[in-house]
């Protein structure tokens, strides 16, 4: 009877307890939320404030003083920008692709179990994230050997491959169920196609994933640019600003040294939050579209290593 008593009670106390979490879930991601969302909002309303009312009053949620001369000198050659912006999309697309389909086809080779020399690849990729030639070997090969500098791979082929996505990918696919690439097997596929026409279409979740850490790190570099890019037609946007906001610097530390009365003030400041509003936009319009390949790719990727 008492047990009869015990189990009428628990769905009434478990849909409670199931009602208090979720409220209290609610409450925690409207906060990180909202500690996501301020520093946009502050760093778009200052790009949008007077350099004097930023150096007088700091950074403000809403502009005290409302001026539009950050994202005026910032445009002030679109010409340049434009190119910046068409280098730096054309090496995210290519970059994302190309090494998307390297980062895949290597995790599904490691993936699978009758590839006799998965355990020993599986440690040369180790091996390369504990140790490496260092930053003036590799700037000689790439540039008295390999003849790169100012050419448009040297954008693309340094971040081609990540060991790290490589590992995620495989442990994705480690969840794929042997029995599929079986069946194909005995109808007769081979494993480019199984690859291509089975793997591929089942791992879209960590594609969407790995994809979009492989489009922000293309999108996000300006140290392979500074290295060894020296050609203007070939300057990746986030180089090109920052060369920009070099120059205004330069510039403005130069008149301060000369002692010279300048009226003119230069919008250092709000220059910089302008930059970061030009230089993210484009990712934010295209993350709303793979969330939830994103979301799904990561709880997936997580649950077997």
């Amino acid at each position: 009877m008492s047990a009869q008593l015990t189990t009428s009670k628990t769905p009434g106390r478990t849909g409670r307890d199931e009602k208090l979490l979720q409220i209290i879930g609610y409450l925690l991601l409207t906060v990180i939320s909202l500690f996501c969302l301020v520093p946009f909002i502050l760093v778009l309303s200052s790009s949008l404030t007077e350099e004097s009312s930023i150096i007088k009053d700091g950074y403000q949620l809403f502009p005290s003083v409302f001026s539009l001369g950050a994202y005026k000198l910032l445009f002030e050659f679109p010409g340049q920008l434009i190119r910046a912006y068409a280098v730096t999309i054309s090496v995210t697309v290519v970059g994302t692709v190309v090494g998307l389909f390297l980062t895949s086809m290597t995790a599904y080779a490691l993936a699978r179990k009758d590839f006799k020399w998965r355990n020993g690849f599986s440690f040369f990729f180790f091996f390369t994230t504990l140790f490496s030639g260092g930053l003036v070997p590799w700037y000689l090969m790439i540039v008295n050997y390999l003849q790169l500098k100012d050419t448009f791979l040297i954008l693309v082929l340094p971040m081609l491959l990540n060991v790290f996505y490589i590992i995620v990918m495989k442990s994705f696919m480690n969840s794929i169920p042997d029995a599929i690439t079986e069946s194909a097997k005995i109808d007769g596929a081979g494993d480019f196609l199984i690859y291509v026409k089975l793997i591929l279409p089942l791992t879209k979740p960590a594609l969407a994933t790995i994809g979009l850490f492989i489009a922000l790190g293309y999108w996000n570099d300006w140290y392979h640019a500074m290295l060894f890019i020296t050609n203007e037609n070939l300057m990746p946007l986030q180089y090109y600003l920052y060369k920009m906001l070099g120059n205004m610097d330069g510039m403005r530390k130069a008149m301060v040294a000369s002692g010279a009365v300048v009226n003119l003030q230069i919008p250092t400041e709000s220059l910089k939050m302008a930059m970061t509003i030009v230089a993210i936009g484009p990712i934010l319009l295209v993350y709303p579209f793979i969330q939830r390949y994103f979301v799904k790719g990561l709880t997936i990727g997580a649950v077997k290593g």
